[in-house]
C-alpha cells in the first residue's frame, strides 16, 4: 500500500506545484483579468498536464536507474548475465522489437520495464527475482515486461495521465473561479482572482487529483492482464506466466522506488482495490488459466 500511495502523492505534489507556480507567475490572473477565458484555460492545462507526463516519460530510463541502483548490462560477465541478455534478445525478436537495454538491480524479487518509446526502452530484474526463480519462471516474467514494451504501455500510461491531469487543472480552476466570484459578489473594486480562489484551486486539485488517479490505476491494472496474455503468446503457453506468478505470489516482493511502482511485475494491493497499480495474485492466474 505505500508504494501506491507515494504514487499518488508523487503526482498530486507535481500537479500541486505547478499550480502554484502559475499562481506566483501571475497566469491565473491573466486567465480571468476579463472573466474566465475558457480556451485559453484548456490550453494552459493541457501544456501544464502533458507536459509533466512526458518530462517523466523522457527521464524514465535515467530516473529507474537512478533510483534502483541498477546496473546495465554493456557486456555479459557472468553466466547468469549472459543467459539474461540472450533471452531477452529472443524475446524481443520475437515481438519484432529493437533489442531493449537490460539491467540487473540488488533486490527482493521484482522486475520493471520502462523508456520513453519501443526503441528505447530497459529492462531491469532483480537479483532476488534470479535467485528465486527456475529459468523458466524468469524467462516468463521477462516476456512479461517484453509484452509491455511491445503493447506501447509506457506510452499509453502517459497519455491517460496527461489527459486526466489536464481535467484536473481545468476543472479546479473553473470551480474556483466561480466560488471566487461568489464570495467577492458584493465588492465591486475586486479585480483578478483572490484569496478564494486560491485556496479553492489547492483543495481541488488535491481532491480531484486523488479521484482522477482511481482512472490511472484502472488502467494499469488492465496493462498488466494483457502483459501477462503477451508473455503466454511469447512462450506459447500461460503455463510458465501462471507458475512464475504463483511463486511471486509466495515471497515478498521487493518495494520500488514511487516512480516506479506501477511498473514492477508484483504490485501490493491497497486498501481499496480501486487505487492498486496491479490486479491481485488470484485474479492474474486466474485469467491465464482461461486461456488454456
Amino acid at each position: 500500500m505505500t508504494r501506491v500511495v507515494l504514487l499518488i502523492v508523487t503526482n498530486l505534489a507535481v500537479m500541486l506545484v505547478l499550480g502554484i507556480a502559475a499562481s506566483l507567475l501571475g497566469v491565473n490572473r491573466y486567465l480571468t483579468a476579463g472573466g474566465l477565458n475558457l480556451g485559453m484555460l484548456l490550453v494552459f492545462a493541457g501544456l501544464m498536464g502533458f507536459g509533466g507526463a512526458f518530462i517523466s516519460l523522457w527521464m524514465s530510463k535515467a530516473m529507474a536507474n537512478w533510483s534502483t541502483g541498477a546496473r546495465v548490462i554493456a557486456s555479459p560477465e557472468t553466466s547468469t548475465e549472459f543467459w539474461l541478455v540472450e533471452t531477452v534478445r529472443r524475446l524481443a525478436q520475437k515481438a519484432s522489437l529493437p533489442m531493449p537495454e537490460v539491467a540487473i538491480y540488488e533486490g527482493e524479487p521484482n522486475a520493471f520495464a520502462t523508456g520513453p518509446s519501443k526503441s528505447n526502452s530497459l529492462v531491469a530484474v532483480s537479483t532476488g527475482l534470479l535467485q528465486s526463480m527456475s529459468k523458466e519462471e524468469a524467462e516468463a516474467v521477462l516476456a512479461h515486461e517484453i509484452a509491455h514494451i511491445a503493447n506501447g504501455d509506457m506510452v499509453t500510461l502517459t497519455l491517460i495521465q496527461g489527459v486526466v491531469n489536464t481535467f484536473v487543472f481545468f476543472i479546479a480552476r473553473v470551480v474556483a473561479y466561480f466560488v471566487d466570484s461568489f464570495l467577492r459578489r458584493n465588492d465591486e473594486a475586486a479585480s483578478g482572482p483572490g484569496i478564494g480562489y486560491m485556496v479553492t484551486v489547492f483543495v481541488c486539485d488535491l481532491v480531484f487529483g486523488i479521484l482522477a488517479s482511481i482512472i490511472v490505476m484502472y488502467f494499469s491494472r488492465q496493462r498488466e492482464f494483457r502483459a501477462d496474455s503477451g508473455a503466454a503468446w511469447l512462450l506459447g503457453t500461460p503455463q510458465p506466466m501462471i507458475n512464475a506468478l504463483q511463486r511471486l505470489s509466495g515471497v515478498a516482493a521487493g518495494p520500488l522506488p514511487q516512480n516506479m511502482a506501477s511498473a514492477g511485475i508484483a504490485g501490493q494491493g491497497s486498501w481499496s482495490s480501486l487505487f492498486s497499480t496491479h490486479p491481485s495474485m488470484e485474479e492474474r492466474i486466474a485469467a491465464l488459466a482461461a486461456m488454456k
